[in-house]
């Protein structure tokens, strides 16, 4: 920290009322114009204590009783990806929108295998919970020399996050658990920015990502009176297959884009991705062309903080040009079908998705077999080959098999309350959806 914006200039004793409050905002104000990690965590921070008295209460009572030196750098960054959570919960806030449930996030990085002195990004970082579950599994999985801990910390991780106040939090929560630069020496591992204006300035070796739920893409314009319109907004971009408001099928794109030839990547994606037609079917045939899209993860509901989410986890691989598709086979593992999730009674745990994970086979994929037969119906885990693929509709990746056992055997039924819950996720999803098509009326007739 920088001298005269250390914990014990706010906590000295004649540190009170005004000239508390004063000293204060100097140290947000001088931290927030420095550069490094720093400048990124305390960029427009502002004083919302207003009453100097809980202000001091707050320095030196409750946050300075802790001697928050000598704990270790895992401590301070779990207790503070417990608040991030806590705060995901707030769901009327809109907070959940940023939080992706922490063990689907570790089971996708123990699948897609980071390794020591590759580049991972994720566009759409939010509070940085793929950044440090794949740093958890580098540091965890692998033995590292000092140079591979050196890049591990200041150039493995790259995330760029739209919002300015989630960027902050991720800044943060890396710093918290020792990623990124102490000094200005260094650019931090985070950028506040749109991740689909431009095409990438460089490409990654693996790519893990959870876009903003939303079916399009919009800006906020202010006019000269000061009032506010969400206006949709398309990326014409050269490496895009094809032009579409849609903010998931950008993001496809732009995944694509950002790896490297052979790199390897997994996407969180709502179900529309799967079936839509038009920029959907083109980005879809495009995508398993020109990529190896081996896996595909069907989650169930129930698990995100944001409400109305079907979604699923695509992974693929980047391959070089070819005429014929670089897809042969697409393994899906229907982890939804009969299967019910709440956040408060039953959330999602790790261990259920050993299986997948097991499936998966991460390292040896050559070595997959199937769950489902004829002999075994109610397998999850199934193999498909390109051309049953591409015979179907609009080359619809929206394929199930597995029998719904709540049609026909009343006794199967979840809870009444999980029913109601997924009944007003399919609702909240369908208006979603005609707000979008109403929005795009509107705006051509303007």
């Amino acid at each position: 920290m920088p001298k005269g914006c250390r914990w014990s200039d706010l906590a000295a004793p004649q540190m009170e009322g005004a000239r508390l409050e004063e000293k204060y905002r100097d140290i947000l104000k001088k931290l927030g114009e420095s550069g490094g990690m720093l400048g990124l965590v305390y960029r427009k921070a502002q004083n919302k204590i207003q009453n100097p008295a809980l202000l001091r209460r707050l320095i030196v009572e409750l946050i300075g009783a802790e001697d928050w030196s000598s704990k270790a750098s895992d401590v301070k960054g779990d207790a503070y990806e417990g608040l991030l959570e806590k705060n995901a919960q707030d769901v009327k806030g809109g907070a959940g929108q940023y939080f992706t449930p922490r063990a689907l996030i570790q089971a996708i990085v123990e699948c897609i295998d980071p390794r020591p002195g590759e580049v991972v990004c994720d566009p759409a970082c939010g509070t940085g919970g793929f950044l440090l579950a794949v740093h958890d599994h580098i540091s965890h999985r692998y033995p590292l020399d000092r140079d591979q801990k050196k890049h591990l910390r200041f150039d493995a991780l790259r995330g760029v996050e739209l919002v300015d106040g989630v960027s902050r939090l991720c800044a943060m929560n890396l710093y918290l658990h020792g990623v990124g630069p102490d000094d200005d020496e260094r650019e931090p591992p985070i950028q506040t920015s749109d991740s689909l204006r431009n095409p990438p300035g460089h490409h990654v070796d693996v790519v893990v990502t959870n876009p903003p739920f939303g079916k399009q893409s919009s800006i906020t314009v202010v006019n000269e009176e000061g009032e506010t319109d969400r206006q949709t907004s398309t990326y014409n971009r050269p490496d895009f297959w094809t032009t579409t408001s849609n903010k998931q099928l950008n993001f496809v794109q732009h995944v694509r884009s950002m790896l490297r030839i052979g790199g390897r990547a997994a996407l969180v994606l709502p179900d529309n991705v799967l079936f839509e037609g038009g920029a959907g079917e083109i980005v879809r045939r495009k995508l398993l062309h020109e990529c190896d899209v081996h896996t595909l993860l069907r989650l169930p509901t129930g698990i995100f903080y944001a409400q109305g989410v079907k979604a699923n986890v695509l992974f693929l691989e980047r391959r070089a040009g070819s005429e014929k598709p670089w897809t042969k086979e697409l393994w899906i593992h229907d982890l939804r079908t009969n299967q019910h999730f709440t956040l408060k009674t039953n959330p999602l745990k790790r261990a259920d998705l050993d299986e997948f994970v097991s499936c998966y086979k991460p390292g040896a994929r050559h070595e997959r077999v199937a769950t489902w037969s004829a002999e075994n119906p109610g397998g999850r885990f199934r193999r498909y080959g390109y051309d049953e693929i591409a015979a179907r509709d609009k080359f619809s990746l929206d394929i199930t098999w597995l029998r719904d056992e709540s049609l026909e055997d009343s006794a199967s039924l979840p809870a009444p309350s999980v029913i109601a819950r997924e009944i007003v996720d399919d609702l909240r999803s369908a208006l979603e959806q005609l707000e979008d098509v109403l929005a795009d009326l509107e705006r051509r007739k303007v």
